[in-house]
């Protein structure tokens, strides 16, 4: 296997690439970021005096030179490195001009306003195809562009409890429970990117930029993946196991004699190795416990009897002991022991981007993930204070003189 390339300063597979982002809070500027950790040009458009809600989104936030608090909070850092700021208000017929001519020289152009929204400012797709036919435009919404929902606000917590994932997440006899981060957002965002680079791929072979509808609900139908089909296949809709698998045992948190580690026995071979390491060879030989359609059809006894068998060592001893007979098993962490795993650091996955406006001391951000041979991701930007790039993009790169840039601020353009 070849090494894990380090971030650098590599301009990376997407260099050249320009996206002008009219998107904010977290499925848009999740992609964005995305797309700039791979090397494009990443152009946030954003009001002026108000900018990216999340940058408000705390504490915590970014600490100055002196210990105070700024005004960036760490959700907007999360997701925003790798941009260049331009405050720009779209609303007005001005700010408006000015972005159309940003898309002249642009690839892709991605919002997240309610449907109906761009079409009022003249930046529907429909406006801007003929006029840009190389851009590939995609708007992100909740609920997308048809169908009886479409004009309704979309949120990450309302995905999550109308396509499905509620139902199945939590204790079997709690309250339907979210997942702890907004991942009808993220899986939102990673979609999206994955759909630009294909209508990139496209119009580099045709000629023909395109339309990508993307919506939170239809995301997060998506990635139901097993226990969508359990329901499609079986017709019963699956609900809330806790910890538990749904078509594998035992795959949960165990309770040790000294905390908890996660089990994941994911094959009959490996239920044999457990029950011999823990010298229960009998258990592994019983026919109510000796398959996995067994075990799950005994689901309730066969829990009861690996449960009171993890109880009987400690943490370490299951999981050096485990994996060491190849049967996966781990802690479950917190945060602080996340960044601390000396497998998270060898893969480099907590890094800092200096040079950011209010402060001397270089910001945290958490790695892209894949590690790409030849073009790794770069942390080039730290995450822009608002209207951080304003004149170096509309001065220096559109050309706009400077009587014009003090008229648009005198009106609150920019």
């Amino acid at each position: 296997m070849p090494d894990i390339p380090a971030p650098s300063a590599h301009p990376g597979a997407l260099a050249g690439i320009r996206v002008v982002d009219c998107s904010r809070i977290l499925a848009g500027p999740v992609c964005t970021q995305t797309l700039g950790d791979l090397g494009a040009d990443i152009v946030k458009i954003e009001r002026p005096g108000m900018g990216d809600d999340t940058r408000k989104w705390g504490p915590p936030f970014l600490k100055d030179a002196d210990g105070n608090d700024t005004s960036e909070s760490a959700y907007y850092l999360s997701t925003n490195r790798n941009k260049r700021s331009v405050s720009l208000d779209i609303s007005q017929p001005a700010g408006r001009d000015v972005l159309l001519k940003l898309l002249e020289t642009a690839d892709v152009f991605i919002e997240n306003f309610k449907v109906g929204d761009m079409a009022r400012y003249g930046l529907a797709w429909d406006d801007l195809k003929e006029r840009f036919p190389r851009l590939v435009y995609a708007s992100v919404t909740g609920f997308g562009q048809t169908g009886p929902y479409a004009k309704r606000a979309g949120y990450d917590f309302l995905a999550q409890g109308m396509g499905g994932i509620m139902s199945v997440t939590g204790d079997a006899e709690g309250e339907p429970m979210k997942v702890g981060v907004a991942i009808a957002d993220v899986m939102t965002g990673m979609h999206t990117a994955t759909a630009i680079l294909a209508a990139l791929r496209h119009r580099d072979t045709s000629g023909r930029g395109q339309y990508i509808d993307a919506a939170l609900l239809d995301t997060q139908v998506s990635w139901l993946v097993n226990q969508g089909l359990n329901y499609l296949v079986g017709g019963t809709p699956p609900g809330r196991l806790g910890n538990a698998h749904p078509n594998i045992t035992p795959y949960q948190v165990f309770a040790t004699a000294d905390g908890h580690v996660i089990l994941g026995v994911g094959n009959d071979r490996q239920f044999v190795k457990f029950c011999r390491f823990a010298g229960r060879e009998d258990v592994a030989a019983d026919p109510r416990f000796a398959t996995n359609v067994a075990r799950v059809r005994n689901r309730a006894e066969s829990v009861t009897v690996v449960a009171d068998i993890m109880k009987t060592r400690t943490m370490a001893e299951w999981v050096e002991g485990l994996e060491s007979v190849g049967v996966p098993c781990g802690p479950v962490n917190d945060i602080a022991q996340v960044f601390a795993d000396p497998q998270v650091a060898a893969r480099g996955m907590e890094q800092s981007i200096s040079g950011h406006k209010l402060t001397p001391e270089p910001v945290p951000t958490i790695a892209y993930p894949l590690k790409l041979s030849d073009t790794p991701a770069s942390y080039r930007r730290p995450p822009p204070i608002l209207g951080q790039h304003t004149e170096e993009v509309l001065a220096g790169e559109l050309g706009l003189p400077a009587e014009e840039l003090e008229k648009l601020k005198e009106s609150g353009v920019i």
